[in-house]
């Protein structure tokens, strides 16, 4: 496969799997031509113009030809200077990577990570949350998160890609779409009665039984084993955690359990005062299956895969 291809692939499979459904992405894109359409000559050089068919700030090409052939890809959640270092090591051992591919943004798909939380307000408003008031609690939030991001050395770990010339990529909310989708879809198929059948149900997928062998499994935080589910919310997307100002709404809209990746503290006492159960599924076993499940997406089409920084390489196929 190219590179560009499997970029592209990428954003399709992001765009299938996205939890607001089409119709709301095609919206965004058409907003993305409107903004550049109505700009001025002076204003486009510092326009992305990937806006306009990926939207998904968080996914880019960071380094490399977009005609790039690729054979085998070298996958991690985390991937920084040391991992490309690592790369480089592995191809003067023989490996052959033609591609190192990370979950986490870097570069620029890491200075646009905030763009892609406003995914969260459409998620909020399918839910029963006025989008309104969506949009209202999380624009503060998108502000403190972007405001975060500012200081940050967004391009070390690209420029380390440039200076080995190691193509670069990284799918971060793709990849997050599409364990969203499996797991809402996995949770409709089972229908867990209490946290604890929650929990042994995520136990039963691969990722997160390794994980749990190495204490960083599925847990339950806030609620009891006995206790009823309710209406499950798989937070999984959105680029990182929205508001805490979300979870009395989520109440009000039914919710009784969220399962997610990670919460803050702040976050963890919002979600107990408002009596919504929280189940931790685990960062990087959902990371990881996430990531595989669009990697096997590429080994289906001969691309072969190495995993590195955490990845627990999964294959489905």
């Amino acid at each position: 496969m190219k590179l560009k291809d499997i970029y592209n692939l990428a954003v399709e499979a992001g765009m299938a799997a996205d939890p607001r459904g089409k119709e709301k992405v095609q919206k965004d894109l058409a907003k993305a031509k409107k903004k550049w359409d109505k700009m001025e000559e002076k204003e486009k050089e510092f326009f992305d113009q990937e806006t306009l068919t990926n939207p998904y700030s968080d996914t880019r090409i960071l380094f490399g030809s977009p005609d790039t052939e690729v054979t085998k890809v070298a996958a991690g959640i985390d991937i920084e200077i040391g991992e490309i270092l690592l790369a480089d090591r592995l191809n003067a051992k023989g490996e052959n990577i033609n591609l190192v591919l990370a979950h986490h943004p870097e570069g620029n798909a890491l200075a646009g990570l905030h763009d892609v939380m406003h995914i969260q307000e459409g998620i909020l408003a399918d839910l029963g949350v006025p989008i309104n008031v969506a949009e209202g609690i999380l624009g503060p939030r998108i502000s403190e998160v972007k405001r975060a991001l500012m200081p940050l050395n967004h391009n070390k770990t690209v420029d380390a890609a440039k200076a080995l010339n190691l193509p670069f990529m990284c799918v971060h909310t793709p990849a997050d779409n599409l364990v969203t989708e499996y797991l809402s879809k996995y949770f409709s198929e089972h229908q867990p009665d209490t946290l604890d059948e929650l929990v042994d149900l995520l136990k039963e997928i691969p990722e997160y039984r390794h994980a749990a062998k190495l204490k960083a499994g599925p847990a339950i935080i806030i609620g009891s084993g006995k206790r009823s589910a309710g209406k499950i919310f798989v937070d999984m997307t959105g680029g990182t955690g929205g508001s805490e100002d979300s979870f009395e709404k989520l109440a009000i809209a039914g919710v009784g359990t969220i399962v997610c990746m990670h919460l803050s503290e702040k976050h963890r006492k919002k979600a107990e005062k408002y009596h919504i159960n929280v189940v931790i599924a685990g960062h990087i076993a959902s990371d990881s299956l996430g990531l595989n499940l669009f990697l096997d997406k590429l080994e289906e089409k001969g691309v072969k895969i190495l995993p590195i920084a955490g990845l627990d390489r999964v294959s489905r196929i």
